[in-house]
């Protein structure tokens, strides 16, 4: 596949520039006249990097950094910034706010291409994260849990599933589906990001199942917190229509219509203060089977169960 290059920039003639530099070292280019135009493209066309000048209308290059760094579906993708020599001091803010690299004008055309290179280089080194959410996929969950299971003072799993999701996608469409998965997303690193916990960890398995790994002590607070953030979301996620009728109405295979109740959340917690786990793949199981219960709760709106069980009792 063609790697894409996102360049932002309210000048014609160096719009033109870079679109015909870059299509040259054989890259797709798309291109955006401001920062908001930078951000709604980057969200919905996903670059491999993004070429952002600083100095825009409507949205300057700094700002639609921060936001970029702030959603999950842009959270991850390179940045560079374009500046002139004597805005520098913007540069070394762009940094500061997330930029990947930055280049001042005019600039060789060649040292633009190469760093262009290096950005992807280093994003594909990164890579393990998940496309949609930008959150860090299987590779870096399992590092992270083989690492915590190494340490000393112990952590939670939570995992997290969405309830009712596949007939949500079929009733409104992958790409809503996608903004369910997206908004989750966010309400997890948000939590995370209120956490007094430095090494709290947020990873999206794949599809609907993310994890969350916390300190034992904050493994509850954690879950509860997820499930009021996220069922205050759902409504925004349903049309007016739906939520009036308190829920949505889907064909099954059989051309049988079924009803679904709204998007909830169901958690199931595992943790070393509970029992100890010799390999990653047990304390997943329990959380796994944790999630089971949770999901067969009777009760409207998202819920969490916890692992009590000491290890005599079945661990």
């Amino acid at each position: 596949m063609t790697p894409r290059i996102l360049v932002a920039d309210d000048d014609e003639d160096i719009r033109a520039y870079l679109e015909i530099t870059l299509e040259l070292a054989g890259f797709e280019v798309e291109l955006a006249t401001d920062g908001l135009e930078a951000l709604h493209v980057a969200r919905h066309q996903h670059p491999d990097v993004v070429v952002l000048d600083v100095m825009m209308p409507k949205l300057d290059g700094i700002e639609a950094l921060r936001q970029m760094r702030e959603d999950p579906r842009t959270s991850h993708v390179p940045v560079m910034l374009l500046t002139a020599r004597v805005q520098t001091g913007d540069a070394i803010t762009g940094l500061d706010a997330g930029a990947d690299d930055y280049l001042t004008k005019p600039f060789d055309p060649d040292e633009l291409v190469a760093r262009v290179r290096a950005a992807m280089r280093r994003a594909d080194t990164q890579r393990t994260r998940n496309p949609l959410t930008g959150l860090p996929g299987n590779e870096s969950i399992l590092a992270k849990l083989s690492q915590l299971l190494a340490a000393p003072g112990g952590f939670a799993l939570l995992y997290v599933d969405l309830d009712r999701f596949k007939p949500y996608n079929d009733h409104y469409g992958f790409l809503r589906g996608d903004e369910a998965l997206a908004a989750l997303g966010s309400v997890l690193q948000e939590v995370r990001d209120e956490l007094d916990d430095a090494e709290a960890f947020v990873g999206h398995v794949g599809g609907d199942d993310f994890v969350v790994l916390v300190r034992p002590d904050l493994a509850e607070s954690t879950a509860h917190l997820i499930c009021e953030r996220f069922d205050a979301v759902v409504p925004t996620l349903y049309d007016a229509v739906d939520l009036a009728a308190g829920g949505i109405e889907v064909t099954d295979r059989r051309g049988v219509p079924q009803r679904f109740g709204p998007l909830s959340l169901s958690i199931g917690i595992a943790s070393t203060a509970i029992r100890d786990f010799g390999h990653h793949g047990d304390i997943v199981a329990t959380a796994t089977e944790m999630k089971r219960y949770a999901k067969n709760r009777k009760t409207p709106g998202s819920a969490y169960r916890i692992d009590r069980r000491a290890p005599e009792d079945g661990g």
